[in-house]
């Protein structure tokens, strides 16, 4: 079995690690037949990755954040190659669900004697998504985080906290299931996986096997709901907080008032009005 490891050199907040001669150790130590890979700029880790597929690597291994796994998973769409992942990030929010160790030793070990499983992908405007996307809020922080010039948890909680204050509801039209729902969006979150990252559990109950994505909907955040809203990401308790409104569905449509950032697995892409968000059910395969 081939693998290659494509490493984003630039990602998570240690960067002092020599990270190429820790992989090259612990798969040379698994008896892995593998390739190390350097990303150069964004969108080069997709290359790699459908290049890797073609030249016949079982397995393709993202070595990075959110970001970067994303990149490689877009990569290996309608291939015969298999997404692995050695969580570099800040999030890991993918890792985290599918219980990929999040030390490097670990996930190495992991990715080199893998066993496989098919996972759900969704769809935002056609770019695609395999944890979460969203509307709102919580693709504004994105766009502030990226500009905020640290990585990290407490980077984001600021960025978080600033904008909090500043951030407005955008009235939004959804269509799903059959149904039109007028309301306000804060936050419109499509989870193919439980959580955005760091266990932070936007849908708890989300299985990314089960053909559904699972919407949750805040339409404001007055203090006391905020904190509400906190407690149950935290806690896995959000769908019985009160602070949220759920539905599953595998194809919705949005319409906005006024521009809408919209984000994909954590990474701002741009504002918008119209968003059609679809699922296809177990398109990519994983290494676990």
């Amino acid at each position: 079995m081939r693998i290659c490891f494509i490493l984003n050199p630039t990602s998570g907040t240690n960067r002092t690690q020599d990270v190429p001669a820790l992989l090259t150790r612990y798969a040379t130590a698994a008896g892995a037949d593998f390739e190390i890979q350097l990303t150069q700029y964004a969108g080069h880790a997709e290359q790699l990755a459908r290049q890797a597929a073609h030249q016949g690597f079982r397995v393709v291994v993202a070595v990075g954040g959110d970001g970067t796994v994303n990149e490689v998973a877009r990569g290996l769409l309608g291939t015969s190659a298999a997404l692995g992942i050695v969580p570099r990030g800040s999030g890991n929010g993918l890792a985290r669900h599918l219980h990929i160790p999040l030390d490097l030793p670990g996930a190495v070990k992991r990715v080199c004697q893998p066993t496989f499983q098919r996972i759900d992908v969704g769809h935002i405007n056609e770019r695609p998504f395999f944890c979460t996307a969203g509307l709102g809020f919580d693709a504004h922080v994105s766009k502030m985080f990226a500009r905020a010039g640290t990585r990290g948890l407490s980077t984001y909680v600021k960025v978080a906290l600033r904008e909090y204050r500043r951030y407005q509801a955008v009235p939004i039209l959804v269509e799903l299931n059959d149904q039109q729902i007028e309301t306000n969006c804060y936050v419109l979150a499509f989870a193919n996986a439980a959580q955005y990252g760091n266990n932070a559990y936007i849908a708890p109950r989300a299985d990314i096997q089960d053909g559904l994505l699972d919407l949750c909907l805040i339409d404001g955040l007055s203090f006391p709901r905020a904190v509400r809203v906190g407690l149950g990401l935290a806690l896995g308790t959000l769908p019985t907080s009160g602070g949220a409104v759920y539905h599953t569905s595998c194809h919705i449509r949005v319409h906005a008032a006024r521009p809408l950032g919209f984000h994909v697995d954590g990474d701002y892409v741009t504002d918008g009005t119209d968003f059609e968000v679809k699922l296809d059910p177990l398109a990519l395969e994983v290494a676990v």
